[in-house]
């Protein structure tokens, strides 16, 4: 039961960071030290665990797949998502400059941490980390992708978000942010319990994180310098688009409007700069925090595991 505990809590933990731009859910499971163990199991749900459910055997199936890690792993992570996002409807309302200034501040440091990660530094990737950066900002200054709630773009949205949520360094809430469909996804309809939104971005999410589980592994063993190399350069290029003083450009189309651009301004240097700057350096400490965590043979403080009291639980 005490496993169970604690697995939950540990999807607590990657489901906030899954719902915050710039924190990668991937990298809290490494930090709690189940990241292997997560994408084992994904992958796990292949032909043989079809087989194992068309024999009858469930407990073989169960047992297979690593059912109930991922139950426990994904009722934690359903809880923190539809909490914390009541609180970012709140703040993304009241205080969106101070929200975006911790954001900006935790992708920020992202890219440091992200980028160090690469083994060797060469030719090849010098250019990812050049195409990557090049892209982004082809994106960051082109018209913004625009909320869309087409069944299609729903499904794209949650294959493309979750199999960024498993990637470390990569936040799946940041994707959304790019896609145009962050407010709709992660803070509308999760508030809403809008299911005619959430369902599509469930189903290509599911879809999504099984087969790329299976690509995440093979891409990571055969090109892992390359791939960082271009997250790196895409986190890097996309930093117009976290930047907190901007407003938009909206154009109008009859009865219709679209945020055709973005009317970028430096901030005056007042009380609301000062709180801004300080929640800035908020948001980059954490990520320096979580990396350090990561670095350390302490993984994860398991609340309630312990009769006792708690347990610092070592990772081996």
């Amino acid at each position: 039961m005490n496993q169970y505990i604690s697995n939950f809590l540990k999807g607590i933990g990657i489901g906030t960071g899954n719902v915050i731009p710039g924190v990668s859910g991937g990298t809290i499971a490494l930090i709690t030290g189940i990241f292997e163990r997560l994408i084992n199991a994904l992958k796990s749900f292949n032909l043989t665990a079809i087989k194992l459910i068309f024999k009858g055997d469930i407990k073989g199936f169960l047992k297979n797949t690593d059912f109930w890690f991922l139950v426990s792993i994904g009722c934690g992570v359903l809880v923190a998502i539809l909490s914390i996002a009541r609180l970012f409807e709140f703040l993304f309302r009241e205080y969106p400059i101070y929200l975006w200034s911790f954001f900006f501040g935790m992708i920020l440091v992202s890219i440091y941490y992200v980028g160090i990660t690469i083994k060797q530094i060469n030719i090849k990737t010098i250019i990812a980390f050049l195409v990557g950066t090049a892209i982004a900002l082809f994106i960051a200054f082109g018209t913004p992708a625009k909320e869309n709630s087409n069944l299609i773009y729903l499904i794209i949205c949650g294959a493309v978000a979750t199999c960024s949520m498993i990637l470390p360094g990569l936040s799946g809430s940041f994707v959304l942010v790019l896609m145009g469909n962050y407010q709709l996804i992660m803070i509308d309809a999760v508030n809403n319990l809008d299911l005619k939104i959430l369902l599509p971005v469930v189903l290509g999410g599911v879809v999504g994180l099984l087969a790329f589980s299976h690509l995440l592994s093979w891409i990571f063993k055969n090109y892992r310098d390359i791939t960082i190399a271009v997250l790196t350069g895409f986190i890097l290029g996309s930093m117009p688009i976290i930047w907190p003083w901007k407003n938009d450009i909206t154009t109008y189309y009859g009865s219709e409007s679209k945020v055709t651009g973005y009317d970028y301004y430096f901030p005056e240097i007042n009380i609301e700069f000062a709180i801004a700057l300080v929640i800035l350096l908020i948001g980059a400490g954490v990520i320096i925090l979580t990396e350090k965590m990561a670095k350390k043979k302490y993984t994860f403080i398991d609340l309630f595991a312990g009769i006792g009291g708690f347990r610092i639980a070592m990772q081996e």
